[in-house]
């Protein structure tokens, strides 16, 4: 490979401004008996965010996946979960401890976590870089704020997600604040601070929502009071709404297909409707549109991921998405482009930007704060600005550590955004590869780069590769559950992952198929 992992040095000065962080030593050394020249030097002290010898130990490490490492962890509680939560749970797997892309299990094996610990580990356990949280911590950095006392780091954070969102360069400032100021649509320049992914989907349903009914009776009469707002999601294979998935709030359920028996007295007394939309399917999409943007009904939204990760991790084509959103421009719909699990994974940091969108919505998370807080954003634009405070009002979304979290992580995807395009092509290829050794099995490789999933010809030959596969250690997850989606391994490297460490999947997947 021609690039490798960049190591950011920073300080929290760096990082923050300064200004900043001596007004904070400066408050610190007031309310406590600490030295004020203690409190700068460490806000100055800079923090190499991934050194080389950690690099190192963590592919190291890799060559004791699947073996006992320490005695483990005999006495592990047994909590007090649902039925359905404690059916699913693997406490073997539970982690002791992590390192990297490795993780120390309560039975005291180490585990490959090749799904970033379902999706929120994108830079592994451990990442040197949150050291500078707790120096945070340390200087009397108060993580506790609320909607109207937003602090400086998440305002700070606020316009470095504008910033990237529409690419505008690291230290254009005249070019940011355009944006910042502008009403135009399609022009992301509005963050609200949430707490889960969910709450940020459910902040562009109601601003959508919003065009058709009051959120309270001081508002004004919306554009599209008088007709019935339809949403599009993406169909699974047989048409239904299982492909979708885009939170776990009552509404979003509804997208996907639960609640039927409410969905329908809903849909029968013109409150909304959900209706599907084909995969990849663009004459589907502007059929939709003859029928249902006109006469009572408006199409009130289209929601879409750009990598199905919750329905075997199906790639939506540029092309479809591009003639997508022409027609919702043309038609007065809002888009909502989730990129709760893409976003960070993408050498841009957003996908969208590399599929030429410009969305209404974007909701955030997961990535971004890298495990480290519940912290989730959604991006939109003036237009779409329509919801009072308690629209979408979350007390703890605000925190400025989960907020530093975000600004650390961030730093370490840009410096590294070659790397992670060259790693994830290199995955890619690998898999591929993969596929035409185990055709026999193996239909197709299906996401893109870290976001990959083996498609499989027979259901149980999937189940057997996963069960092998876990048996080795290796934490990869099957989907054989919806409707007509072949049965698929799902992966989602974190972006800290290595040759190496991509080497000895495939070896490890490549042995699993040949005993198949």
């Amino acid at each position: 490979m021609k690039t490798s992992i960049q190591s950011p040095l920073l300080s929290l000065s760096d990082l923050l401004g300064r200004e900043y962080t001596t007004a904070v030593c400066t408050a610190r050394a007031f309310t406590s008996p600490e030295d004020v020249k203690e409190l700068l030097s460490i806000a100055e002290e800079k923090e190499d965010f991934y050194p080389k010898d950690f690099e190192n130990r963590v592919d190291e490490l890799v060559d004791f996946v699947g073996t006992q490492v320490c005695p483990g962890f005999k006495t592990s509680a047994c909590g007090a979960t649902t039925d359905a939560f404690n059916k699913a749970s693997k406490f073997a797997m539970a982690p002791l401890s992590g390192y990297g892309f490795i993780r120390i299990g309560e039975d005291g094996r180490a585990y490959l976590i090749s799904k970033s610990e379902h999706y929120h580990a994108s830079l592994g356990h451990g990442f040197p870089g949150y050291r500078l949280i707790e120096k945070a911590k340390k200087l009397g950095i108060a993580n506790i704020t609320h909607n109207n006392t937003r602090g400086h780091i998440t305002r700070l954070l606020e316009e470095e997600l504008v910033r990237l969102a529409n690419g505008i360069a690291r230290g254009d400032r005249k070019k940011l604040e355009s944006v910042l100021s502008s009403r135009e649509p399609q022009v992301l320049n509005r963050v609200i601070n949430l707490q889960t992914g969910s709450l940020a989907v459910e902040a562009a349903l109601k601003m959508m929502l919003g065009r058709f009914f009051k959120l309270d009776k001081t508002f004004p009469d919306p554009p599209y009071a008088d007709r019935i707002p339809v949403f599009l999601v993406i169909a699974d294979n047989e048409g239904g709404k299982a492909a979708n998935y885009h939170g776990t709030t009552v509404l979003t359920q509804l997208m996907r297909g639960l609640w039927p028996g409410m969905y329908e007295k809903l849909q029968e007394c013109g409150l909304f409707v959900m209706q599907p939309v084909r995969i990849n399917d663009g004459a589907h999409f502007e059929e939709l549109l003859g029928r249902y943007d006109q006469g009572k009904y408006k199409v009130a939204g289209f929601f879409h991921e750009l990598i199905l990760m919750n329905y075997g991790a199906i790639r939506l084509e540029e092309s479809f998405l591009q003639r997508a959103y022409r027609l919702c421009r043309d038609h007065d719909i809002p888009t909502c482009v989730d990129e709760i699990q893409s976003c960070i994974w993408s050498p841009e940091l957003f996908q969208f930007r590399e599929y030429g969108l410009q969305p209404d919505f974007v909701p955030l998370g997961k990535g971004f704060p890298g495990g480290q807080y519940p912290a989730s954003k959604i991006l939109t634009t003036a237009e779409m600005d329509t919801l009072n405070q308690f629209g979408a009002l979350v007390t703890n979304g605000q925190e400025e550590l989960a907020s530093l979290a975000y600004l650390i992580t961030m730093e370490f995807a840009q410096a590294n955004a070659a790397h992670t395009a060259e790693l994830g092509a290199y995955y890619e290829r690998e898999l591929k590869a993969l596929a035409k050794r185990h055709s026999r099995w193996i239909d197709r490789i299906e996401g893109q780069r870290h976001l990959s999933s083996i498609f499989f010809k027979d259901e149980d030959k999937a189940v057997q590769f996963i069960r092998y596969l876990n048996d080795l250690c290796i934490d990869i997850s099957a989907h054989t559950y919806k409707p007509k989606c072949p049965p698929s391994a799902l992966t989602k490297l974190p972006l800290t992952a290595t040759p190496k460490m991509v080497d000895f999947l495939i070896e490890q997947m490549d042995q699993v198929l040949s005993r198949l």
